[in-house]
């Protein structure tokens, strides 16, 4: 491997260009030695995405899929993503212990609590899973939020969606998530729903962790979609699903919501934060939404 690789450009974003796809990289393979020196970047990335650089979440993703058999192209791109953290050094993650301002301003009989009546009527067992062994919870409740999104069909290959899932505590993000879906989703509600899967179970999961830990909690935790058809058959009963192949999915969030671990609510894609993490966003609006998270 070349040791004189020089990365130009100002280093806006991680990927050498927006319209960069890597399982559209048809450049020759690595050969051994590359491969070896690739894997051993992936681990890097992955240590500091783990440490806080959510910033290079869905690039790191993306590129972790082909640690096996990494193409000279794909090495060059993680060359781009090291250039760009090189140029982005002052950004910080604020730890905000301040709860988000959530209202209800529509009709009374639409509101979570009201349906979340009707719907325990359809999943009368639907109970959430309290430890029994926790410690008595002390000291400031803490609110719970998440954001999830779907990239319906974003791998141009396996046509294969991403997900993308953000989790806050009261406003501090403790959870980032994006990984490639295992299944091929024919409609963007069938992705959505599994996307809302999977953030579901990671809320379930920490919600129990924080009992565990004394830490009381505010109520349901309040999840944020951008997809309308799958915020209204969460929380509506009257609703039903056509498709079998996502009902597991579909009624592991109707029960959940029945449940009372969470609230489900409509979001627009512009201001949905886990959107980062399942497409590559053009500069402007990469920076207006991390605005959200970084400081």
């Amino acid at each position: 491997m070349e040791s004189n690789i020089q990365v130009k450009g100002k280093g806006r974003q991680p990927y050498s260009s927006i319209p960069y796809r890597p399982e559209l990289d048809l450049s020759p393979f690595c050969n051994e030695a590359q491969t070896q020196l690739y894997q051993n970047f992936i681990g890097m990335l992955r240590w500091a995405v783990e440490l806080g650089r959510i910033d290079i979440l869905l690039e790191t993703a993306q590129m972790s899929c082909y640690m096996e058999n990494p193409r000279i192209g794909q090495l060059h791109q993680l060359f781009h993503i090291f250039h760009y953290l090189k140029h982005h050094i002052s950004s910080w993650i604020p730890m905000d212990p301040e709860k988000l301002d959530i209202n209800w301003s529509g009709e009374d009989n639409e509101s979570p609590q009201e349906r979340r009546k009707i719907m325990k009527t359809l999943y009368r067992d639907a109970k959430e899973e309290i430890p029994m062994n926790a410690p008595t919870p002390r000291g400031r409740s803490v609110q719970t939020n998440a954001h999830i999104d779907a990239d319906h069909a974003g791998n141009k290959v396996t046509r294969k969606s991403q997900t993308g899932i953000l989790i806050f505590c009261n406003m501090a993000p403790v959870i980032w998530y994006s990984k490639r879906q295992n299944t091929v989703e024919t409609s963007t509600f069938g992705s959505e729903y599994i996307a809302l899967r999977t953030g579901t179970e990671m809320i379930i999961a920490l919600r129990y962790k924080l009992r565990m830990m004394g830490v009381p909690l505010d109520g349901p935790t309040n999840v944020f979609c951008d997809n309308e058809s799958v915020v209204k058959s969460s929380v509506n009963p009257e609703t039903t699903l056509k498709k079998k192949h996502v009902s597991i999915a579909f009624h592991k969030c109707r029960d959940s919501f029945a449940a009372g671990a969470i609230n489900v609510f409509f979001q627009r894609s512009s201001e949905n934060l886990a959107d980062l993490f399942t497409k590559v966003l053009p500069v402007d609006k990469r920076k207006e939404i991390f605005r959200g998270i970084f400081f």
